[in-house]
């Protein structure tokens, strides 16, 4: 069963990029206009692995799932920052491995909600939904009736936010915002993320940040002590906070992959 938000949202601007359509290009998708591919294309003259680094981070995402769904008995997940669908999208990674598995999916791009209607399929055991809302007003997620009619929050939650806290600079309360999903989580509720680094290349970095800014897009990447403060008061699954094809790997890497082109921490880790 598929549940949909339907909100009134405005027209898609076409002339300013968005990170999840940028996201999209990076992916080698279909589904992204000029503003976002000369934007993508300007990240890509100065992070040439920008496409290894998303399809890294998105292999990561697949394998976290299946070792939720698979390993732990996680069978509800919550996922701010969709993204443009791209298969395998989160809901049948998780209900591959468990039918009976509910998604709930978040993002704020007008242009994922129309996707959503039309990709977003669920088992016939199984219940996905969409929300269109923004992650900087972590309340008006968790307070959803969408929501609460697909997950039951007294039951534990995979909360996965990749690649998207690189997006929500400190002036909007990024940790604060974490705190709160996670408050409204219970016990044995999981947190999956994933976030852009500067260690590995700083002044790299400063000419991808700078593209962001210049196309509107809030951006601020963030050490490992940084990522690590995310992850307070929760337990990690082994190997804890690393670079994501070091988390539990499945099969050799594509060729091109270093911690480097990839510059992303990524971890899984309980709330007790």
């Amino acid at each position: 069963m598929t549940d949909l938000d339907h909100p009134s949202v405005d027209e898609i601007d076409t002339s300013k990029p968005h990170p999840a359509r940028m996201y999209d290009f990076y992916l080698s998708g279909k589904d992204y206009y000029e503003s976002d591919q000369v934007a993508a294309a300007s990240v890509e003259s100065v992070f040439p692995t920008v496409k290894i680094c998303a399809r890294t981070n998105r292999h990561f995402m697949h394998r976290a799932t299946r070792w939720l769904a698979s390993e732990t008995g996680i069978r509800q997940f919550l996922d701010i920052g969709t993204g443009i669908p791209t298969r395998p999208n989160l809901h049948q990674i998780a209900q591959e491995a468990a039918p009976d598995s509910r998604v709930v999916y978040v993002d704020n791009d007008p242009i994922v909600l129309r996707h959503a209607e039309a990709l977003m399929r669920s088992t016939p055991e199984g219940r996905t939904a969409y929300i269109h809302a923004d992650v900087r007003d972590p309340k008006t997620i968790i307070e959803s009736e969408r929501l609460r009619r697909t997950i039951d929050l007294t039951r534990p939650v995979a909360l996965s936010l990749n690649a998207l806290l690189h997006f929500v600079p400190d002036e909007f309360r990024p940790y604060e915002t974490v705190g709160c999903l996670l408050d409204a989580l219970p016990s044995g509720s999981y947190l999956v993320l994933s976030h852009c680094t500067p260690d590995f290349a700083p002044e790299m970095w400063e000419r991808v940040i700078g593209v962001y800014h210049r196309g509107g897009i809030p951006a601020q990447v963030r050490s490992r002590s940084e990522v690590l403060r995310f992850f307070e008061g929760l337990e990690f699954v082994e190997p804890g906070l690393a670079v994501p094809h070091h988390w539990r790997p499945e099969g050799e890497p594509e060729e091109g992959v270093t911690d480097a082109a990839v510059s992303i921490y990524a971890g899984v880790a309980r709330k007790p």
